[in-house]
């Protein structure tokens, strides 16, 4: 049987819930995920605890608060003036509290979310750019179907 390394391929099924069991990612319903171990698709945190683990086992992994994706950072909260949401998006979206709104990276080859917590009268938005699972406590069951 093969076990998880460092640098593994994964064949997996994994299930991510915060604090009150409500589920972020599920792929049991669904095609299995594939990926690298030390690839940056999960965090550290959890790549650690898949490590030694058999091919064709399942467990549930418990993360404590901020393990899995880090403390919140109050400086991840920041105002977007909304000339930059023009350009940046569509000139007449309304934004909502509670809005997750996908940003570009700086290089344009990614992006990044930011979840509205408020909006200003001259349509300036506060976002907060932690992941919604920061400082939280996470559950992730994983079912290992292939090791390469």
């Amino acid at each position: 049987m093969s076990h998880v390394q460092e640098g593994s391929f994964l064949t997996l099924h994994y299930r991510m819930s915060g604090p009150g069991g409500q589920v972020i990612i599920d792929t049991f319903d669904g095609q299995p995920a594939t990926l690298s171990l030390g690839s940056g698709q999960l965090s550290p945190a959890i790549e650690q605890r898949l490590i030694g683990l058999e091919e064709g086992s399942r467990h549930v992994i418990d993360l404590d608060e901020g393990e899995a994706f880090g403390e919140r950072q109050p400086e991840m909260v920041q105002w977007v003036a909304r000339r930059l949401l023009n350009e940046l998006g569509d000139p007449h979206e309304q934004y909502a509290p509670g809005d997750v709104v996908q940003f570009p990276t700086p290089d344009g080859l990614g992006s990044y979310a930011g979840s509205a917590v408020e909006v200003r009268e001259d349509g300036a938005v506060l976002f907060d750019f932690n992941h919604p699972l920061a400082g939280q406590p996470v559950q992730f069951e994983v079912q290992l179907i292939g090791v390469l």
